[in-house]
């Protein structure tokens, strides 16, 4: 495969990029000089790892040979027993009181949506309106009102929204995000 240095492109073959058009160097391996061995190199015979090895054995070795693998006998531990743990007793349970849940008794109290001007949290700037920071570019912590939709009567081919997550969808047929059926208006 052939890799283009400029653009990066991988092609099986030709001598110019076929993306940027960048010419390869060509290789002409008629003009390339023989290459000739060095006789003090020792020449390493082998027919793919294939050929018989001359060996002695080593005298500080043992030349017995250990069973390994299947033919070893099945033991068992006798003092290992995997089926049963001992008798723990009678544990006792108790709650724990200083223990904290993470949750504070709703109070029924909620926090307003910030409308009016705003104080964006990364560079402070105060921006009465817009969703996005003049200064920083960063989403501000703002409520988008929505304005008052005044319910109309559908025509035959009209699209109208779903009840539950107001995906236009036509009258008389389920939503295709949620699979609520879709009445058309009398």
């Amino acid at each position: 495969m052939i890799i283009c240095p400029v653009c990066d492109h991988v092609q099986p073959q030709g001598d110019e990029c076929e993306t940027c058009g960048k010419r390869f160097p060509v290789v002409n391996l008629a003009e390339a000089p023989p290459v000739e061995t060095l006789p003090e190199l020792e020449l390493t015979h082998h027919a793919n790892g294939r050929v018989a090895v001359e060996t002695a054995p080593l005298p500080e070795l043992d030349l017995t040979r250990l069973r390994s693998g299947p033919d070893l006998p099945a033991m068992v531990v006798p003092d290992l027993e995997l089926t049963r743990t001992g008798d723990t007793g009678a544990v006792p349970v108790a709650p724990m009181n200083d223990l904290d849940t993470g949750r504070a008794a709703d109070d029924g109290v909620r926090t307003a949506a910030p409308v009016g001007a705003v104080v964006c949290r990364y560079c402070k700037h105060v921006q009465s309106e817009g969703l996005l920071c003049d200064r920083c570019g960063m989403r501000l912590p703002r409520a988008r009102i929505a304005a008052p939709v005044a319910p109309t009567r559908a025509a035959e081919g009209d699209w109208l929204p779903c009840p539950v997550c107001h995906t236009p969808t036509r009258p008389g047929r389920n939503c295709t995000e949620c699979g609520a059926r879709v009445q058309a208006e009398a």
